[in-house]
């Protein structure tokens, strides 16, 4: 029972990035956990059970117990597993302006994401050139930094990385680039070259693959 009641699971889908930010936040910390994926299409008992009000991933179970949303659990296994380091700033006012960015992240950048991952025409352009004005508002907080918490890879750079993969698979099908932000971009291929993140994220052929099936889910 004790070893049952230890187990730590995440509930997710591979091309999700809130699912990504447990992920990594979770490898960044060097734990050890079980990982069910979930078919969005046919959802498990288990996810309705531990997330009985939205039915979405991810969720972590720890100690029979669940943690839902994104940036709640990647805050949870920063407090419960602190490895002599943590993911938020321990500045109060540097923390309280993370958790604004990646509120920022969680909303303006995955809205706009998803009109470019699901829109046609005008709504896929406007979603375009919300998400090159929202790069440049990132890149101005980032600003010579190598993370968003200076030297130390943290909650921002958790939240933000996963869109960013998105970013790379939206050039393939939208003509999408931020170019104008390169000092976004090397920030990006800098964390891509984490452990913690490329053990995590799905590759660019994925994210593509999981498009063409939604895709091809509209149109029948």
């Amino acid at each position: 029972m004790a070893q049952e009641e230890e187990e730590i699971v995440l509930l997710d889908y591979l091309p999700s990035p809130f699912g990504t930010m447990a992920r990594i936040a979770l490898v960044e910390k060097g734990i050890n956990f079980i990982h069910k994926f979930e078919d969005l299409s046919n959802k498990s008992p288990l996810l309705l059970e531990m997330n009985p009000v939205h039915h979405k991933v991810p969720v972590l179970i720890h100690k029979g117990k669940s943690i839902c949303e994104s940036h709640i659990i990647i805050q949870y296994i920063d407090e419960i597993w602190k490895n002599n380091f943590t993911l938020l700033p321990s500045e109060p006012y540097q923390r309280a302006k993370a958790r604004f960015l990646v509120d920022f992240i969680n909303k303006k950048v995955h809205e706009s994401s998803v009109k470019v991952w699901m829109g046609a025409n005008e709504e896929q352009e406007n979603g375009k050139k919300e998400l090159v004005e929202w790069s440049k508002f990132l890149e101005g907080e980032l600003g010579d930094k190598l993370y968003f918490g200076g030297d130390v890879f943290g909650f921002v750079d958790i939240a933000l990385v996963p869109f960013y993969n998105w970013f790379i698979v939206f050039k393939i099908f939208a003509n999408f680039n931020i170019s104008e932000c390169p000092k976004l971009v090397m920030w990006g291929e800098r964390c891509l070259n984490r452990d913690s993140v490329s053990k995590s994220l799905p590759t660019s052929d994925q994210v593509y693959q999981a498009y063409l099936e939604f895709k091809k889910g509209w149109s029948t």
